[in-house]
């Protein structure tokens, strides 16, 4: 049952007005089995002063675009009523002349474009009204005998109006309705949602979660949990199996769905979805189409549905699958864009923004974590409409082409327009190893300002954690994860990537940047001193690359590794002979791999800074008396003597190394591989030409 949320203390003091609006549309927009992300918009009507301190009546409504759960007052726009009043008594209006004359009536052209629901709330001669998409009435009116049905639950008190898309003719239909009913408290709309209204912003409220508590008791008393969608036909695999097989064909399929754009991925495996995916019925359910119309832009009209056996654990099959799948999923996605076209129609991404998979649960893609999410709980929602709709009847949905014509309808695909726009680094995974230190921080908060995901993996887990929080804070909920990982240790550097897999689905980027720095005359360097060096410069920078590589290759789409190499890379560091080699070890291992790379699009680049003091853990341990020593001068002068020797007479900052990696990753870098830049302001020893 919907839980009623309203406070009274807490509702007497919010301003009257719009911001109670504001309350009552996030209490509806919390609960997701009541409001869709970004779906269902609210009302109020009220008397305002205007420009020339007239009274007149004004509707405030939710802006396009917006989310119920988080809108602010910023995010309603104030209409005219009566400029939209007469609009009722047209016989038609297209879509574009509803928008254009819209605008007009605005009292503040600051406000954001109206809902495309406008006129159904001005219709309505009510002072509160809610439009929702709650699971219970979507279930209701999914069901083949849905308004039969509404007659048993609601007696006389409904109006119900056929599906008709959003836009003049529905809202004049849902008007005439109510109008030719006295008894009217709601209006159920076919295969779309409910309406509601109150006196007062509490009433309207009140009314929505009543409406929809009794279509939920009614649809509970005839939910069998054994015979749910057919009854069970799978077991779900255990946690770690499922992670396993995961980890092995995520990077497969984040390459098969990012051929024309690349996608992060998400997995799902809550109770719901695997109830669903694991049931007789779920592979033809699947496909009957959309629970809502404000599903299809995130979800498309239907799901991929794999047809794989888990009990036989073969993640071999699986793959194949998955890949044979997603392909024939493109092709007739194609194929339904061209039977359905409209002139000036530019068909999307063909790839399914949902796959679903018996034993494991599914997988979501989208532009960003977030948006993949986005994906992800809007299937909760067509989940749990099927769930209610079965119980009832049949599950029916939109045609295929009233689905084609919300998918690639002019007004929705507005609101995508409003997102902000995607950065060199959107879509892409960023893996930085020594990502808690001066460099590896600076260099995770560019690649997160250009749009990446960022994996930070550093020996230091508390420092990483604490910084992806800070970053996660910054730039968005799961932006930015943080790992362990000893790069040493091989079996820590694949728990890292599979942790990156199961995360965002693979890796587009790594720099490789785990450092230690050690100095001591050649005769006096001992050979853990060596090896110690050996093991993190240049063994450590072949297992983080070699397992970036083989996900790469994977994913078939391309990738980039950037290796924070040194000065000392190219010059022979004085007392620092373990250091210098393994660092020049390093730069020749990435010209190896960019030579092995080339074909599958993998490009490796190397970074060649000096002497990064600022927050760096290397130079506050006693690498820095070592090479004061080495120069003899006291430490505190090392920065100084560091700017002297300098053709440029600079000192080098995170920053600037930062720049120069993601430089190497950006596309302004496509055309280059196995190439070397000096971030050390020119230091003529080191001059690698």
């Amino acid at each position: 049952m919907v839980a009623n949320l309203w406070e009274a203390e807490k509702a007497s003091n919010v301003s009257k007005g719009v911001e109670e609006l504001v309350y009552r549309s996030n209490l509806l927009g919390t609960d997701r089995a009541v409001a869709n992300w970004g779906g269902g918009n609210t009302s109020y009507k009220t008397i305002e002063k205007d420009f020339r301190g007239r009274d007149v009546e004004v509707m405030w409504v939710k802006g396009s675009g917006s989310d119920l759960a988080t809108m602010k007052a910023k995010n309603f726009t104030g209409l005219r009523m009566e400029d939209i009043r007469p609009l009722y008594e047209r016989d038609e209006m297209s879509d574009e002349e509803m928008v254009a004359y819209l605008v007009n009536c605005m009292i503040d052209s600051k406000h954001p474009r109206a809902s495309i629901e406008t006129l159904l709330h001005a219709f309505l001669p009510f002072k509160h009204v809610d439009h929702t998409h709650p699971d219970a009435i979507i279930s209701l009116c999914c069901s083949h005998n849905g308004r039969e049905l509404a007659k048993e639950i609601y007696g006389d008190r409904f109006v119900w109006v056929p599906y008709v898309r959003p836009g003049f003719t529905l809202s004049k239909m849902i008007a005439e309705g109510v109008r030719n009913n006295p008894k009217a408290e709601l209006v159920l709309m076919e295969k779309h949602g409910l309406v509601t209204w109150g006196e007062t912003s509490e009433e309207s409220y009140l009314k929505t979660l009543a409406i929809i508590n009794e279509a939920e008791s009614f649809i509970e008393a005839r939910v069998s949990e054994d015979n749910l969608y057919g009854g069970s036909k799978y077991e779900s695999l255990s946690d770690s199996e499922r992670s396993d097989i995961l980890a092995q064909v995520l990077p497969i399929v984040r390459g098969a769905v990012s051929q024309e754009k690349k996608m992060i991925l998400t997995v799902d495996s809550a109770d719901d979805v695997l109830k669903f995916v694991n049931s007789k019925d779920a592979a033809v359910l699947s496909q009957v189409g959309a629970a809502c119309p404000d599903h299809l832009v995130h979800t498309k009209m239907k799901p991929l549905y794999i047809d794989w056996n888990p009990n036989s654990r073969d993640a071999a099959s699986l793959t194949e699958a998955l890949q044979a799948g997603i392909s024939a999923y493109k092709e007739e996605y194609k194929a339904y864009f061209e039977r359905n076209k409209n002139e000036g129609d530019v068909i999307f991404e063909t790839a399914p923004r949902v796959i679903l998979i018996p034993g494991i649960g599914m997988i979501n893609t989208g532009k960003s974590w977030a948006m993949a999410q986005v994906s992800g709980a809007l299937y909760h929602r067509a989940i749990s409409v099927m769930r209610g709709a079965t119980a009832l009847g049949t599950f029916v949905s939109l045609s295929e082409n009233e689905s084609y014509n919300v998918e690639y309808w002019p007004l929705e695909l507005y609101k995508l327009t409003l997102a902000p726009a995607e950065a060199e680094f959107s879509r892409k995974i960023a893996f930085i190893t020594g990502g808690a230190g001066g460099i590896g921080s600076v260099t995770a908060r560019q690649f997160l300002k250009d749009g990446a995901h960022v994996v930070l993996a550093d020996l230091n887990l508390e420092g990483a954690q604490k910084l992806a929080a800070e970053l996660n804070e910054q730039y968005g909920e799961n932006r930015a994860i943080a790992v362990k990982m000893d790069v040493t240790k091989e079996e820590e550097v694949e728990a890292a990537y599979r942790d990156s897999i199961l995360s965002y689905g693979g890796v587009d980027i790594i720099v490789n940047n785990a450092g230690l720095a050690t100095s001591s005359p050649f005769d006096e360097t001992s050979l853990k001193e060596w090896n110690l060096n050996m093991n993190v410069l240049s063994t450590g920078y072949f297992l983080v690359a070699r397992e970036a590589f083989k996900i790469m290759k994977k994913q078939s789409v391309g990738g980039s590794m950037v290796f924070v190499g040194s000065k000392n890379s190219v010059f022979a560091g004085k007392n620092a002979s373990a250091y210098s080699t393994a660092k020049a070890a390093e730069i020749h291992l990435a010209r190896c791999i960019a030579a092995e790379g080339g074909e599958y699009g993998i490009r490796v680049n190397s970074v060649l800074p000096d002497a990064i003091l600022q927050g760096s853990a290397i130079w506050n341990s006693n690498w820095r008396n070592e090479r004061a020593a080495a120069y003899g001068i006291e430490p505190d002068q090392l920065e100084e003597h560091y700017r002297k020797r300098t053709t440029l007479l600079v000192n080098i900052f995170p920053k600037d190394v930062a720049e120069a990696i993601v430089y190497f990753a950006s596309s302004k870098a496509e055309k280059t591989t196995g190439c070397m830049l000096t971030v050390d302001g020119g230091v003529p020893a080191a001059f690698t030409r």
